[in-house]
């Protein structure tokens, strides 16, 4: 069946931005064509995406700013205010917050940039991207409005050769409840510059002021439009009705110098900001429609060898009059560049968090490819045209391709048999002949299944098609658009909440003083130094130091802790933790005291007092060893699995060390078993470990690991063991001057954290040695009362099992291979899942089947799901075993097995983990297993 067209969107941003609509005629196409198309360009301009970057990045870099390289699409560790980064100046908020120190006063970047908000819009309007680039130019206090609006005009005209006779600008004028006029300054500035006034517009709040939020920095903004000409509307200015498609914004300049208040009655207090910032924006595929003299971004040169090679494996044409193939190849190209990047900055498919952002973007690829015909692979193939345009720009496509592959081909292949198990869902309702929003906002979200697409099936099956009749179709629409707004809202809500970046320890440490605290904690645990100042908030007392020793949490390092002694004897006070604040600190000291003072044996300090402050020396050392371990178990792991294992979470304390890392199954007994001896081999060689401080491009160069969504400056510093042949890795922590430091190493865990993300816990030195000890103990003591030898004990356990059976289990045990069973499992959203019929089982073994599931349970590759079927000759007997931390994930053993009994006619029940049915109706035990594997889908959203 054909795919119906899309619904035409509920709003439209702006007019002739639905390309389902009619739109202007295209005077040209060509590059050739752009003097033709657009006027106010030159053909001397930049054509090419790759010439638009680096005409932009060159010029503010001749100017006296300091070049940086895109961060990650994963936001710093320390930024919880979006899942990704969704804005040029995102990465740089601490510095515009000042919880960081900028690396230069004025910089300019190329960010990669990720939103999803608007999902639903993407190939439905000419501009709707997901992963897009924004070009800026940042200011930290340096120059102001008339510096950036010089820099912005002299760029227009020089830099991409628009015609200044066709460029219009607009300026903030003015707001009653913000207490603003005219932002005159912004006015006489542009006119300075010489732009003519009569071109400059006045535009209200909505328009031309910026915030980050009801509280924070703002300020007004001025931006700059281009006049396309009346073929596109026939508004005379922007701002104008009928006037967006033909005065198109190309460049957003903020002008941050005030820190807003808002109070509850609506009105807002502003404060001028210590310091006055610029933040620009300027979209790169924006301004590649432009200089290309395309009609879409779509056409741009970043887009058009994808949308050709969806029409090659489709057979069908771009813009020859399909709607649904137009739209369908817009999503394909948008949506593989983003899994492009999202899976080349270290993100993998879950079902949580960017993730499962991934996860979504990839299946609406997938969808639309199918919807037009293309078979086979998807994702991989358009992965190669993402790589051949933007490889040059962003070599992490080119350097990660293999790791890439090995989570789209896995991802693709995972819902493949989704997609079958959304259909046979429709197929459910149709057979019920009932259809409402919530089933088909699941079909969407969960399965992949465009609302119109569900809505045509179901129609067409017959009876649907009378019941959508009337208000239907218009309650189920509804239903849907409610369900939709508030997943978008709980989607939005991440980017609103806490949006500062780190701004509370950065103003907590510098409020206490200006002046950065200096680490000394690499060379001493000891140090003699000077009370920088005190602060008390929120019940605590902060301290700040003039040098310390104490390492403040940070790259999965937990704080030091110690003591504080005033200079010359005493009661020392004990440091509970610290703030970190970019590379500024401050220590939380217990007893909590008045503001300003902090009772050390009874003496009040204030700034200037001179302490000693002494890192608790046992518990550095025991940190230090489990931090090298991470690095020596990061490198084990990637030479015994690959490549595409990266770090993706740790935690390294004074007991036990934890590291998450990328791997989509679970770790078999002989991969721990290696992974545990090759890192004893690397402590028992005695190796070297040194930090050196280089350049990140030296450090990239010399094969050091980093972490995603960790951001780095410069220079950095970087960890190596050995000769770094094994292992080097960007690390701020403290380690072990040699690995025979550690001692030993020891796992005592390995389990799923996320989907494709696997988690590792040991344990070094006398921890280790402590526990080998206690497990000598307890099998010492076992053996002892079942009086044999310790090497006998696992043979005298398993008799004694199978007499306590009375031989029911040993019967199952000799029917049913659990190890082949278990290697059966097929993966359901990142669960290993066993579905099977066991027939011509006796009835002893039958009864048995709840310790089977059990067994064949504990034998699958990570948490999982069992489901058996044994029919007899009346009756069939079924059983549902469920790990806990699938039950944490929706799936309920009784739920399950419910659906199951109701196809064979019968019922059942038990506990969340292990239930049981029997049903009357043997013939029906494939169909009563189908059910099963749908309810466990339906539930992991698979």
């Amino acid at each position: 069946m054909d795919p119906i067209p899309p619904r035409a969107p509920k709003a439209r941003l702006a007019r002739g931005e639905d390309l389902a609509k009619n739109r202007p005629a295209r005077p040209g196409r060509g590059a050739a064509a752009i003097s033709d198309t657009i006027a106010g360009v030159s053909t001397a301009a930049p054509v090419t995406s790759d010439e638009i970057r680096e005409t932009f990045l060159a010029f503010f870099e001749a100017h006296g700013h300091k070049r940086l390289a895109s961060a990650s699409l994963v936001p710093a560790a320390d930024d919880p205010s979006a899942l990704l980064t969704i804005a040029g100046m995102h990465p740089l908020k601490p510095y515009f917050l000042g919880a960081a120190t900028p690396p230069a006063p004025t910089v300019t970047t190329c960010q990669k940039c990720m939103r999803t908000e608007d999902l639903e819009n993407v190939g439905v309007t000419a501009r709707h991207l997901t992963f897009f680039e924004m070009l800026g130019n940042f200011s930290f206090g340096d120059y102001f409005k008339a510096g950036a609006i010089e820099f912005a005009w002299k760029l227009v005209n020089d830099g991409f050769g628009f015609d200044p006779d066709k460029v219009w600008v607009t300026v903030f004028g003015g707001d009653e409840g913000l207490g603003l006029g005219v932002d005159e300054e912004t006015v006489d500035a542009w006119v300075a510059a010489g732009f003519p006034r009569e071109r400059i517009v006045l535009l209200g709040r909505d328009d031309n002021f910026w915030e980050a939020g009801p509280n924070g920095p703002c300020g007004p903004c001025t931006e700059l439009y281009l006049d396309r000409g009346p073929a596109y509307g026939s508004g005379e200015k922007p701002g104008d009705e009928d006037a967006d498609d033909r005065f198109m914004e190309f460049w957003n300049l903020v002008l941050m110098q005030y820190d807003q208040k808002r109070h509850e009655d609506g009105s807002s207090t502003l404060t001028p900001l210590p310091t006055q910032n610029i933040d620009t924006g300027m979209g790169l595929n924006r301004m590649a429609l432009l200089l290309q003299g395309k009609e879409t971004i779509f056409e741009t040169d970043q887009f058009a060898p994808l949308i050709a090679l969806g029409e090659q494996l489709s057979g069908k044409r771009y813009e020859a009059g399909d709607a649904v193939v137009d739209k369908a190849l817009r999503v394909i190209a948008d949506h593989s560049r983003a899994t492009a990047f999202l899976t080349a900055d270290g993100v993998v498919p879950s079902n949580e968090g960017r993730g499962y952002v991934l996860r979504r973007i990839m299946r609406r690829t997938i969808r639309q490819a199918r919807a037009i015909g293309i078979e086979g692979e998807v994702l991989p193939r358009f992965l190669e045209p993402v790589i051949a345009t933007m490889g040059a720009g962003y070599p992490e496509l080119v350097e990660r391709r293999d790791e890439m592959l090995t989570w789209i081909r896995a991802e693709e292949q995972a819902f493949d048999r989704t997609l079958a198990a959304g259909e046979k869902r429709l197929d459910e309702a149709i057979a019920a002949g009932t259809f409402d929003g919530a089933l088909a906002f699941q079909l969407h979200d969960t399965f992949g299944f465009p609302f119109d697409l569900s809505v045509e099936i179901f129609a067409a099956s017959g009876p649907g098609s009378a019941w959508l009749e009337g208000d239907g179709l218009a309650e189920v629409e509804a239903e849907f658009d409610r369900l939709m707004a508030e997943q978008r809202e709980r989607s939005q809500a991440g980017s609103r909440a806490g949006d500062h970046g780190g701004a509370s320890a950065g103003s907590i440490a510098g409020r206490i003083a200006p002046t950065p605290t200096e680490f000394t904690g690499y060379a001493t645990l000891e140090q003699h130094t000077t009370v920088a100042g005190i602060l008390q908030q929120d019940g605590r007392t902060y301290l700040k130091l003039a040098e310390s020793p104490f390492y403040p949490e940070g790259g999965g390092q937990v704080s030091d802790t110690g003591l504080i002694t005033v200079e010359g004897g005493g009661e020392p006070t004990r440091v509970a933790g610290l703030v970190r604040a970019g590379d500024d600190q401050a220590l939380i000291v217990e007893p909590a005291a008045e503001a300003g003072k902090a009772a050390i044996d009874g003496v009040a300090l204030t700034a200037g007092q001179r302490v000693v402050a002494r890192v608790d020396p046992v518990a550095r050392h025991a940190t230090a060893c489990n931090h090298t371990a991470t690095h020596l178990l990061h490198a084990a792991l990637r030479e015994r699995l690959g490549d595409h294992v990266h770090q993706a979470g740790s935690a390294v304390r004074p007991d036990k060390l934890r590291f998450d890392f990328s791997h989509p199954s679970k770790l078999s007994p002989e991969d721990l078993r290696w992974v545990e001896d090759r890192v004893n081999a690397g402590i028992l060689a005695n190796d070297r470990v040194r930090a050196i401080t280089t350049t990140l491009d030296e450090a990239k160069a010399m094969g050091a690991q980093a972490l995603f969504g960790e951001k780095y400056g410069e220079i950095v510093r970087m960890v190596e063991i050995g000769d770094g042949s094994f292992s080097r890795e960007l690390c701020g922590g403290t380690h072990v001057r040699s690995t025979a430091e550690i001692g030993v190493f020891k796992i005592t865990s390995e389990g799923s954290s996320a989907a494709n993300v696997r988690r590792i816990e040991a344990i070094t030195g006398p921890a280790a040695i402590e526990q080998l000890r206690e497990h000598d103990r307890l099998l010492q003591a076992a053996a002892e009362v079942v009086r044999v030898p310790v090497d006998q004990l696992p043979a005298r356990v398993a008799k004694l099992r199978d007499e306590a059976k009375g031989g029911g289990a040993g019967a199952a045990a000799s029917a049913v291979d659990e190890q082949q069973l278990a290697g059966e499992a097929t993966d359901v959203a990142g669960v290993p899942v066993v579905v099977a019929r066991l027939d011509g089982l006796p009835p002893a073994a039958a009864k048995a089947l709840p310790e089977v599931a059990d067994r064949v349970k504990g034998k699958l590759a990570g948490p999982g799901v069992v489901v058996l079927a044994a029919p007899g000759e009346e009756r069939v007997a079924l059983i549902v075993a469920v790990a806990p931390e699938v039950v944490a994930r929706g799936v309920k053993a009784g739920d399950v097995v419910k659906a199951a009994a109701a196809v064979v006619g019968g019922g059942g029940g038990g506990k969340p983990t292990m239930a049981q049915a029997g049903g009357k109706d043997p013939s029906k035990t494939d169909e009563a297993l189908a059910a099963a594997r749908a309810a466990i889908a339906a539930a992991l959203g698979a």
